[in-house]
C-alpha cells in the first residue's frame, strides 16, 4: 500500500503554532459540527467503553455503551468556587425500597395481561404469582425469578412507617427491558417507549410523594420484552444533603469529535477550560492500538487576563470494573517508577467466566494513573461524598486512608480521585491523567486463555505500557492528531464535509468494539463483539459491514477477523460445507453459539472479502493459504447462490425469507471473487471457470429479478424492491460482472423512495441500516446520488433522539433506534474512503 505523508506532516507542523507549553494543540485542527448521539470519551475494547449521552459532558453520568455507569466526575475550583464540567455524581441516598442489587425483594407477578386497574394500591391481586426480584431471562443479573414470555405486570406492595414525606425529595431507580410503565400508588411516574436502561433515578412529583402514607403503598409496573433480553427491577431511596454536591456546572462552548481525539472547551467563571479526550487508536502500529491506556488532557487559562486560584479535580469509581452493583471490590494506591496508580478490581476474579451481551468486565483491574511530575498533585481513594464535599471547601481532599470493606452500591462507596493545585493562573497550563485497565486475560480461543496483544504472551505487562504511554505522551497526542487531519481531509475530499464528519464518529466506535490477540502460532485474531444484539463473537457477518474500516488502513487487521473462521473449518470442528456465523459468544470463541446458520451470507462475506484484501495487497498469498476451504465456499455458492432458498442473511432481524436478490448478488460476486482470486494465483482455467459462472448467473439475476424500473426483493414477488448494497464490490473489483445500468437504475428508483432520515432497507419496513446505505450510496459515480442518499443519514445522526452510541439500525420516518447501538458495522462508513483508494490502484495499473 502506497502512503503519502509528507503533506500532511507539514500540515500538522502547522498545526502546532499556538500549542501549549505540553507541546499538546488544544484547538483541534478540524472542526465536526455533528452533534453526536453520544460522545465517545475512553474507547478501549468493548469492555472498557466511556460515552457522554447528553450535548453536554456534565448533563448525564459518563455510561458504558451498554447505558451502565461508568462514573467519571471532573470539576474546577476557580476563586473558591466549584464548577462541575463532567459528569454528574450520585446525590447521597438512604433505602426505603432496595433494588434486586441489595436484596431479592418479593412481589406479586403475572403474565397474563390483568383486569383494568391493576395499577391502583387497591387492586386484588390473591390470584397473581409470589416472586422475587429481579424478574428477567436467563442471562440477566441479580434474576430471581424467570420471565420468559412478551409480558409481565409486577406489584410490590409496602408499608411506610409514618406520613413524615411530603417535605422529604423521593427518588425512583428502575432498570427495564424493554417498553416500561410504572406507577405509584397509581399514579404514572415512567412510561418509556421501546427502549431498555439500567439503573435510571427519577425524583417522584410532589403529587406522588403525597400519596406515600403510613400503611399500605403499591409501586405497579408493567413490561413487554420486544427482542432479546426482558428484565424489571426497582426501588425508592430517600435523598440526603452531605454537601458533596457540585451543584454550579460550567458553560461548555463547544464539543467536537473527531477519529481518535475528542475535544470539549468550557468556561468557567473567569477562566476557559480545554479538554482531550484520546484514544491512540492508529491501526498501522497494533502495540499501540491494542495498548489498553486513554488519556485525558486538560489546559486552564485566564479569560481576563489576570490571575485566578485554581485547582482540577478529576474521579472515578469502581464500576469501571464491576459487571453489576454490589461486587465486592478492593483498592490500591501505588507507586512506581515515578507514576501513581489508583487501582481497582473485584475480590473474586473469575477470569473469563462470563459471556453475552449485556456484561461488563469483572476480571482484571482498572487503573487511574498519572506522572508525578506535574507538581501539587494528589491522588486518593476515600469516601465518595467526603472527597468532593473536601475539595469543595478548600480544593484538596483530607482523606489518608478508607475503609476496603465497602462495595460500589454501598451508601459510602469509595472514589478514586486526582487532584492537583494550579496555583495562580493566568497563561495557559495545562496536565494529563491516564485511564487503564489490565484485563489478565482476554479472549478464550478454543478452550485456550489468550492474552491481549500488547503483552506479547507476558513479555510486558500493565506498568510497562503506562509507562511507555507517558515516555511518548507528546509524540502519541501529535501522531494522533496528525491522523485526525489527514483521515478528516482524505474523507472530505471523498464525500465531502458531512461525510467527514458521519466517519470521524464511526472511526473510534468501529475500532474499539474489538479485541486483538494472538493465537499460539502468533497469528493475528481480531475479534469483535456483536454489541447489542446476541454477544456473538467473530461473526462474519459483522466483520463483513465493518471491513472497508479495515481494508483502507490495515488488512492485517481484517485477516486477523477472517483467520477464527478459517481455523475453525480447517481445524475439522466446523465440518458443514458452508462458512460458520460465528465462533462463540463474547469473549468466548469456542464454536459457534447462534442458533441458525447463513450459509450462502457467510459464504460470499468470506470469498468477498479475501478477494478484497488480494486487491489491496496486491498478491493472494492469503488466499492461497486458504485455498481448500475457499473452494469447498465457492462451489457451495455455484450449487446454491443464485436462488437461495429459506434462509437468514446478514440482516437477520428481518426474518428468513426465500429467492433473496440482494444476497444471490453476493454469491454471484464470492463466485467472481474466487474466479479474479484465481487469476492473481495464475491458474487461468479456473479463474474462467468461475468469472464465466458469475456472469452468466448475473445475466439469469438480471432476467429473473427484472420489475420494471427497479429490481425486486425477492424473485418471486413483484412488485418489491430491497437495497442491493452488495452490487458495489462489482465496482470495486472492476469485474463488470453485472450490467452497469443494474446500479444506475437502482439508484433512480431508490432516490423515490427515501424518508425524512433515509433509505428504507427494503419495501417490507420503513426502518433502514445506515452502514447499508452508505454502501449503496457508491452504486453509481454521480456524487449527487451519493450526497442525496448520505444526507438524510447524517439527518438522523444529528437529530436522533435515541441518544447513545451510533445505531446502525433506525426507523427513517422520526429517526430513532429501533436497535443495536456501538457496533463495529459503522466500519462500513469507510467505503466511499475505500472505493477512492482502489480506484486510484486500477488507474495506476
Amino acid at each position: 500500500m502506497k502512503k503519502h505523508y509528507s503533506l500532511f506532516f507539514l500540515l500538522f507542523i502547522l498545526q502546532l503554532v499556538g500549542c501549549s507549553g505540553s507541546g499538546v494543540n488544544f484547538q483541534a485542527g478540524k472542526k465536526n459540527d455533528l452533534r453526536a448521539p453520544a460522545y465517545p470519551l475512553i474507547t478501549i475494547d468493548p469492555y472498557t467503553s466511556a460515552w457522554s449521552f447528553t450535548n453536554n459532558l456534565y448533563d448525564d453520568p459518563v455510561r458504558h455503551w451498554t447505558g451502565k455507569k461508568f462514573p467519571l466526575i471532573g470539576a474546577i475550583r476557580v476563586d473558591g468556587k466549584a464548577y462541575r464540567f463532567m459528569g454528574k455524581e450520585d446525590v447521597a441516598l438512604k433505602t426505603i425500597l432496595p433494588t434486586a442489587i441489595r436484596e431479592k425483594w418479593d412481589a406479586l407477578y403475572t403474565e397474563k395481561e390483568p383486569a383494568s386497574g391493576w395499577l391502583s394500591k387497591d387492586f386484588n391481586d390473591a390470584s397473581w404469582k409470589a416472586g422475587k426480584a429481579a424478574f428477567g431471562t436467563s442471562e440477566m443479573s441479580n434474576l430471581s425469578t424467570p420471565w420468559e414470555s412478551s409480558d409481565i405486570w409486577v406489584r410490590r406492595s409496602f408499608d411506610l412507617p409514618d406520613d413524615n414525606y411530603s417535605a422529604q425529595t423521593i427518588i425512583l431507580e428502575y432498570s427495564h427491558d424493554d417498553v416500561f410503565e410504572l406507577y405509584v400508588n397509581g399514579i404514572e411516574v415512567v412510561n418509556t417507549g421501546n427502549t431498555w436502561k439500567n439503573n435510571v433515578l427519577v425524583e417522584l412529583p410532589a403529587k406522588v410523594v403525597a400519596t406515600l402514607k403510613s400503611g399500605k403503598n403499591t409501586i405497579a409496573a408493567h413490561c413487554h420484552n420486544t427482542v432479546g433480553g426482558a428484565y424489571v427491577d426497582f426501588g425508592l431511596y430517600k435523598k440526603e444533603d452531605k454537601g458533596s454536591n457540585f451543584d454550579l456546572v460550567a458553560v461548555q462552548k463547544s464539543a467536537n469529535v473527531l477519529p481518535t481525539q475528542t475535544y470539549y472547551t468550557f468556561e468557567c467563571g473567569p477562566v476557559q477550560l480545554d479538554m482531550i479526550f484520546t484514544s491512540p487508536l492508529l491501526l498501522d502500529d497494533l502495540d499501540l492500538m491494542s495498548t489498553p491506556v486513554n488519556y485525558i488532557s486538560y489546559q486552564v487559562q485566564s479569560l481576563d487576563g489576570k490571575e485566578h486560584d485554581v485547582q482540577v479535580y478529576m474521579e472515578a469509581t469502581p464500576h469501571w470494573a464491576i459487571d453489576n452493583e454490589g461486587q465486592p471490590v478492593s483498592y490500591e494506591k501505588e507507586e512506581r517508577n515515578g507514576i501513581t496508580y489508583l487501582k481497582t478490581g473485584t475480590l473474586e476474579q473469575s477470569v473469563l467466566a462470563k459471556k453475552g451481551d449485556d456484561v461488563r468486565i469483572d476480571w482484571g483491574y482498572f487503573y487511574l494513573a498519572t506522572p508525578d511530575n506535574a507538581g501539587n498533585v494528589e491522588m486518593g481513594i476515600g469516601d465518595y461524598h467526603k472527597m468532593k464535599k473536601d475539595f469543595i471547601s478548600v480544593g484538596k481532599f483530607a482523606v489518608k486512608a478508607f475503609n476496603p470493606d465497602v462495595t460500589p452500591e454501598s451508601e459510602t462507596m469509595n472514589a478514586l480521585v486526582y487532584t492537583r493545585d494550579l496555583g495562580n493562573v493566568q497563561s495557559p497550563v495545562s496536565g494529563y491523567i491516564m485511564l487503564g485497565y489490565d484485563d489478565l486475560y482476554s479472549i478464550q480461543y478454543f478452550k485456550d486463555n489468550r492474552m491481549a496483544y500488547w503483552k506479547h504472551n507476558g513479555k510486558f505487562d500493565i506498568y510497562d505500557v503506562f509507562e511507555k504511554a507517558v515516555k511518548t505522551y507528546a509524540s502519541v497526542m501529535q501522531r494522533c492528531e496528525q491522523f485526525d487531519i489527514r483521515m478528516m481531509n482524505d474523507a472530505e475530499k471523498a464525500g465531502g464535509k458531512k461525510y467527514a464528519e458521519l466517519c470521524a464518529l464511526a472511526y473510534r466506535q468501529a475500532v474499539a468494539a474489538h479485541k486483538l490477540v494472538e493465537d499460539k502460532e502468533g497469528n493475528l485474531l481480531f475479534f469483535s463483539k456483536e454489541n447489542f444484539s446476541n454477544g456473538s463473537i467473530g461473526t462474519v457477518d459483522i466483520t463483513y459491514p465493518s471491513a472497508p474500516l479495515f481494508l483502507l488502513y490495515n488488512p492485517e487487521l481484517l485477516k486477523g477477523m477472517l483467520n477464527p473462521i478459517f481455523y475453525y473449518s480447517e481445524s475439522g470442528q466446523w465440518n458443514k460445507p458452508f462458512a460458520a456465523h460465528d465462533v462463540g459468544t463474547y469473549p468466548l470463541a469456542n464454536g459457534q453459539t447462534y442458533g441458525g446458520d447463513m450459509p450462502v451470507e457467510e459464504c460470499g462475506n468470506v470469498l468477498i472479502l479475501t478477494t478484497a484484501i488480494a486487491q489491496r495487497e496486491g498478491d493472494a498469498e492469503y488466499a492461497k493459504k486458504h485455498w481448500e476451504v475457499l473452494t469447498v465456499w465457492v462451489n457451495y455458492l455455484l450449487k446454491e447462490g443464485l436462488d437461495p432458498e429459506n434462509q437468514l442473511c446478514t440482516d437477520d432481524f428481518a426474518g428468513h425469507f426465500a429467492h433473496n436478490t440482494n444476497l444471490s448478488i453476493k454469491a454471484i460476486m464470492g463466485i467472481a471473487g474466487y474466479g479474479k482470486l484465481a487469476e492473481m494465483l495464475g491458474e487461468k482455467e479456473v479463474a474462467d471457470k468461475y468469472i464465466n459462472a458469475a456472469r452468466e448467473m448475473a445475466g439469469k439475476w438480471v432476467d429473473m429479478a427484472n420489475d420494471g424500473d427497479h429490481y425486486r426483493l425477492t424473485f418471486d414477488q413483484p412488485g418489491t424492491w430491497s437495497q442491493k448494497y452488495n452490487l458495489v464490490w462489482d465496482k470495486m473489483f472492476g469485474m463488470d460482472i453485472f450490467p452497469k445500468e443494474v446500479a444506475t437504475t437502482e439508484m433512480a428508483y431508490y432516490l423515490t423512495k427515501q424518508n425524512d432520515y433515509g433509505l428504507p432497507l427494503d419495501s417490507r419496513k420503513t426502518y433502514t441500516k445506515s452502514d447499508w446505505i452508505l454502501w449503496s450510496a457508491c452504486l453509481t459515480n454521480n456524487i449527487n446520488d451519493f450526497n442525496s442518499l448520505l444526507d438524510p443519514v447524517y439527518k438522523y445522526a444529528n437529530e436522533t433522539t435515541t441518544r447513545m452510541p451510533l445505531s446502525d439500525w433506525h426507523e427513517t420516518t422520526n429517526g430513532n433506534s429501533v436497535g443495536f447501538r456501538a457496533r463495529s458495522v459503522v466500519g462500513g462508513y469507510f467505503m466511499k474512503m475505500l472505493e477512492q483508494e482502489m480506484m486510484k490502484e486500477f488507474s495506476s495499473m
